[in-house]
């Protein structure tokens, strides 16, 4: 059977930059078996399987697979399949529409933007509130794992923590961006010392305050030992996952807070996340992550 595919940069508006994403978009009769085989072939950072939706009034339903396993939910593969449906389907001339994508972790809503000669841009209401897991964590391992040195863990308030928004991540706080540039981690020495949380092995967020663009308010890179991939150029799931660890260490005020995060950017992919966290009554009441998608590439499976 011939099945159709797209390749998208995702959190980005340049092609060849971002995060790839390749979109399957006839996923209906595969197998869990061959579907995970086919995320092991594309080799990017997550491939979507498209069928369709359970609940007629939602757009499709999804699943997420790194090379190495699937995932409940991913921020990259939410946004590249909300524009990759939209642009492929049409608007009818409409500019704006909202889809539902049923991700094993819940229904996602997403608001896209399309923008004829532009990259487009979706945004999603994050299906689960970012959660601490009280964990604490050996500074000195996580220096060791991250080739730093202990003093360059941490800043401010910030510390080392556990948060998953439906993925889990250790935010590893650093003092700057050039710490974060000297990192060179070792998955063999992280899968001693990480957790396993939520079914799998929590992955290494390392962050830090300002950015290379001006506009950005944090920097990070995200490295996993569990998910088939050594660096991710954009991670829509940490950034969920941070919006936790940013509202606990900054005390956020209530109000609506937009932030900007970069990544990618030492591995020659800038890739830029919009988070927004609206805070009531000193908790998180809504946040939402979107971000750019362009596609390079479309063809079909023979299989």
């Amino acid at each position: 059977m011939v099945r159709r595919y797209c390749i998208y940069d995702v959190f980005t508006d340049s092609k060849l930059a971002g995060n790839p994403l390749c979109v399957v978009f006839d996923g209906d009769g595969l197998t869990d078996f061959e579907m995970q085989a086919i995320a092991r072939e594309t080799n990017l950072s997550e491939t979507v399987f498209v069928m369709p939706a359970a609940n007629a009034t939602h757009t499709a339903r999804i699943r997420i697979f790194t090379p190495a396993r699937e995932l409940p939910f991913a921020g990259h593969p939410t946004v590249g399949t909300a524009v990759a449906l939209a642009e492929r389907e049409g608007a009818n001339g409409a500019t704006e529409l909202v889809s539902v994508l049923e991700e094993n972790v819940g229904p996602v809503r997403c608001a896209v933007r399309l923008r004829e000669g532009e990259a487009s841009f979706a945004e999603f209401d994050l299906p689960r509130t970012s959660t601490r897991i009280d964990l604490a964590f050996d500074r000195q391992a996580l220096a060791e794992a991250l080739s730093l040195k202990p003093q360059q863990i941490g800043f401010e308030n910030h510390v080392p923590s556990l948060w998953s928004a439906g993925v889990p991540f250790i935010m590893i706080p650093v003092q700057n961006i050039g710490a974060v540039e000297r990192v060179d981690f070792d998955p063999q020495f992280w899968e001693r010392i990480a957790p396993f949380a939520e079914g799998g092995l929590a992955s290494a967020y390392v962050y830090c305050r300002g950015g290379i663009h001006h506009g950005a308010k944090f920097h990070a890179r995200m490295f996993s030992a569990d998910m088939g991939i050594s660096e991710d150029p954009a991670t829509g799931s940490a950034v969920a996952a941070l919006s936790g660890a940013v509202h606990h260490f900054d005390a956020l005020p209530d109000g609506h807070h937009p932030l900007l995060v970069e990544q990618g950017v030492e591995m020659g992919r800038p890739s830029y996340i919009h988070l927004h966290i609206d805070v009531a009554d000193g908790e998180i009441a809504r946040a939402r992550i979107g971000g750019q998608a362009v596609r390079v590439a479309s063809g079909s499976l023979e299989l």
